[in-house]
């Protein structure tokens, strides 16, 4: 595969995911853990797993706490993802996720990042300029960590459009609003994000359809809402698809969202339709809730959930 064909992936906010398993899992009360596992996170560092699993090449980047990184370059080389990460004083944070297997739900407890200096947020600009070098595509995910400026995501966006380059992005609240205008070719928010941003409940599939439109006339290219077990609507001008995912045993609900935009990401990639996107993000979100860690499971699984995901046609609701 070629240097155009690499990927890069942003990670701004890296965590280590603690996934305690608890059946009954009951708040206030008296709990025992089944067994417990860590694994390096963080959207961004998801995505670039996923990407490696697919036999793309993937950079990494984003900021990583000097103290803690084994874990991550661990990661990093046992998938030949190249390591770009900017390390900055201190350790990465830590977040909790309690899964419930029994009512198949999980709980995050999520802990405050690292805030990077200024010179930090310079070198992490360059090292992205580096990358658009060789990478056709940077996926930019997760949340902001304390400190950092709320346009960071809309100036590199700004920047990616400015070489050539396709931005996705997946992230929520003023980070989001502030990086819509600069029109990411993809963007990925779930429903709550969407009426985050809409201001207020969208209660009808036609009002979240017409939400979409909204960012699309941003000169956003693709807008993919993913609504859980409702499936996800992919939307482009002029074309509105639903795609429902198969019945499966939920493991974790970690890292959904993250292989939904990878699998997107993946068909774009390959000049395929936006079924075929649809088709693709869908049964890569199931197969992350089908295991627990980070990546992929075997490709005939992905290969079954593949065949198994429903894909609608919702003709032109909410299109002039």
């Amino acid at each position: 595969m070629s240097q155009a064909a690499r990927i890069a992936t942003l990670t701004l906010n890296p965590a280590i995911d603690q996934t305690v398993s608890i059946p009954g899992f009951r708040a206030g009360q008296v709990n025992r853990v089944q067994f417990t596992q860590s694994d390096p996170g963080g959207k961004g560092i998801n995505v670039a797993s996923i990407l490696a699993d697919c036999g793309y090449p993937a950079a990494v980047t984003g900021f990583l706490g000097r103290e803690n990184t084994p874990i991550f370059e661990r990661l990093f080389a046992s998938k030949r993802i190249e390591d770009r990460f900017v390390r900055i004083p201190g350790a990465t944070r830590t977040g909790i996720k309690i899964i419930d297997e029994t009512s198949q739900e999980t709980t995050d407890i999520n802990f405050p990042g690292l805030a990077p200096a200024q010179a930090d947020i310079e070198l992490l600009l360059q090292t992205v300029q580096e990358l658009l070098e060789t990478c056709a595509w940077v996926v930019m995910s997760g949340s902001l960590p304390p400190g950092c400026p709320q346009d960071i995501y809309c100036r590199l966006a700004r920047l990616v459009s400015s070489r050539g380059r396709k931005a996705a992005l997946d992230t929520s609240g003023e980070g989001l609003r502030q990086a819509l205008p600069a029109a990411p070719a993809l963007v990925k928010p779930n429903l709550q994000e969407l009426q985050e941003q809409a201001g207020g409940a969208l209660s009808s599939q036609a009002e979240i359809i017409r939400a979409a439109r909204g960012w699309l006339d941003m000169g956003i290219e693709t807008v993919v809402v993913s609504m859980g077990a409702a499936g996800a609507l992919f939307i482009e001008p002029g074309a509105v698809i639903l795609a429902r995912p198969p019945q499966v045993r939920v493991r974790s609900t970690v890292g959904a969202g993250d292989a939904m935009l990878s699998g997107a990401v993946v068909g774009k990639m390959q000049g395929a339709s936006l079924a075929e996107c649809a088709r693709l993000g869908t049964a890569f979100a199931a197969s992350a809730i089908s295991h627990l860690g980070s990546g992929l499971p075997a490709t005939g699984v992905v290969e079954d959930f593949k065949n198994q995901v429903v894909i609608k046609w919702l003709g032109e609701p909410g299109l002039p």
